[in-house]
């Protein structure tokens, strides 16, 4: 590869110039825009540890009341970005937020779409365009661009959950904002009653299929369903390699929002599971069980391999175009994660991609099948 020269090589006079007319040569930084073979990334594997975060969120809502906070919320800032970034990759920001028996985090709306898994607690609730949904372990709650939410809490134990937001991809893009809003009525229709099985939907008699689904029939995918249904899953195809299911709109097939995918994976007890090099960024948050997740180094990575032990609730983010390797280490129980990526994102931009393992290539199915 030829040398493309520096910046410093060109004239003082002539780089002086350039940037009186708000003007910078392109070679001295083509490398580094374009690099050879794999994109560069600042993401890097980071686990974050239930364990270590709950006693800081709790010692938070102590400290900090919500008509201050307005949203009791830590951060999980990934060290790749920076902390003061405040993000997990590319385009996923998460965060663990608390809300205390009696509390009301006030309704607002925002341009970044966004999603609640609940860690733990019972009582809490989130209003969404005045659809309540109760919060329970393990429930995926949306709360999609645009759409009013609040949350509160009747129950008498502190309840936590998972904040995933595309916010650093909105942020990025300048069309970040919010808006207050006033305390919401709520109404009696619920998606989830509506929605009670697959492949089934509601239309009045008689009305013919237009194609047009709601935008968001479904906000709320209980645990206890979701499941039910990998469980099912599992004994229905015992000899299926990755036990997983997608959110989806139930109405369009389509990924439950725009611009982040999310799933439910169980692993069997003792399963091994090779998750191939795919372009979006991954999180991993585990639900029930544990597991290790041994991160690979692909050629030319900028992060070296490494190992973690996931326990209930802790949270990992993977790097894009990275291999990975997921150990239920339970011999008698399955374990239960919940995963969030930026697929959607990647297939409309016409980025997704998978790096085949030659040595591995039921993988490569494997990776495509999900597209």
């Amino acid at each position: 590869m030829h040398d493309l020269g520096t910046l410093d090589e060109l004239p003082a006079d002539y780089r002086q110039a350039l940037r009186a007319h708000n003007l910078v040569p392109l070679w001295p930084s083509l490398r580094a825009l374009l690099p050879p073979q794999r994109p560069a990334q600042r993401t890097r594997p980071t686990h974050w540890a239930y364990r270590d975060i709950r006693p800081l969120l709790l010692r938070a809502g102590e400290l900090t009341p919500i008509e201050k906070a307005e949203r009791r919320v830590l951060v999980l800032a990934n060290p790749g970005h920076g902390l003061e970034a405040m993000q997990a990759s590319a385009a996923i920001y998460l965060g663990m937020q608390l809300l205390l028996p009696g509390e009301w985090a006030p309704s607002h709306r925002h341009t970044p779409n966004a999603v609640r898994m609940v860690v733990e607690g019972t009582g809490a609730w989130t209003t969404v365009e005045g659809e309540r949904c109760p919060m329970e372990r393990g429930d995926l709650i949306l709360t999609p661009t645009g759409l009013w939410h609040e949350h509160g809490h009747d129950g008498t134990d502190p309840v936590v959950w998972l904040d995933v937001l595309d916010l650093p991809l909105v942020y990025y893009l300048e069309a970040s904002y919010h808006e207050a809003g006033t305390r919401q009525t709520p109404h009696e229709r619920h998606g989830e009653r509506s929605h009670v099985r697959a492949g089934i939907s509601p239309r009045p008699l008689f009305e013919a299929p237009t194609g047009h689904a709601a935008r968001y029939p479904l906000l709320r995918y209980p645990w206890r369903d979701v499941r039910a249904a990998l469980l099912a899953l599992a004994t229905d195809q015992p000899a299926l390699p990755a036990v997983q299911v997608s959110y989806l709109n139930p109405e369009s097939g389509a990924d439950a929002e725009q611009i982040l995918g999310f799933h439910a994976l169980m692993l069997r007890p003792g399963q091994t599971l090779a998750l191939p090099a795919r372009s979006p960024a991954l999180v991993l948050h585990v639900i029930e069980g544990g597991c290790n997740v041994e991160v690979q180094a692909a050629p030319g990575a900028a992060h070296a391999e490494s190992a973690h032990a996931l326990d209930t609730a802790d949270t990992c983010a993977i790097p894009g175009y990275t291999p990975v390797m997921l150990i239920n280490r339970s011999r008698s129980e399955p374990a239960f994660i919940f995963l969030a990526d930026e697929s959607p994102l990647h297939r409309k931009l016409g980025l997704y991609e998978v790096r085949p393992d030659p040595a591995r290539p039921e993988l490569d199915a494997l990776a495509r099948g999900g597209q």
